[in-house]
């Protein structure tokens, strides 16, 4: 998790955003401490329920919603944790984003790394200004 990523502090969407983070937040944390076949499988459920696109500003605010919520938990919320979480927020909202899983390269030390994407695009809610240095091994 970048300096950038760990400091946000915007506030940023109507109430059902919030409570959508909040509620996608708590999915993640209870998804990810069991086996992660079933988290897979949440996952892969929750896309189907959200059928609808979701545009690139409305995505940047719902991970940057997520990220602040995250910050009012008392347990830890890093990259895997704020990234599914978004991409279950975004299902409740009946939108769809893609949840990744892979290697980041820069900056160094290289070190795994989770992050959402919007299907057919780029990276969602991650600090790119050097570049996109990434490798996605799994992309669900």
């Amino acid at each position: 998790m970048t300096t950038m990523e760990s400091y946000s502090t915007v506030r940023t969407g109507p109430f059902h955003d919030r409570l959508a983070a909040a509620m996608g937040l708590a999915l993640a944390l209870v998804l990810l401490a069991l086996p992660f076949r079933y988290t897979v499988r949440a996952v892969r459920l929750a896309r189907r329920a959200g059928r609808r696109a979701i545009a690139p500003d409305r995505a940047e605010a719902l991970v940057a919603t997520v990220r602040h919520t995250g910050r009012l938990w008392p347990v830890r919320a890093a990259c895997a944790e704020i990234s599914l979480g978004s991409v279950l927020a975004a299902a409740l909202l009946g939108r769809r984003l893609d949840w990744c899983l892979g290697v980041r390269f820069s900056p160094p030390p290289t070190e795994y790394h989770a992050w959402t994407a919007i299907p057919g695009g780029g990276p969602v809610g991650e600090y790119t200004e050097a570049g996109w240095h990434h490798y996605a091994a799994l992309v669900i």
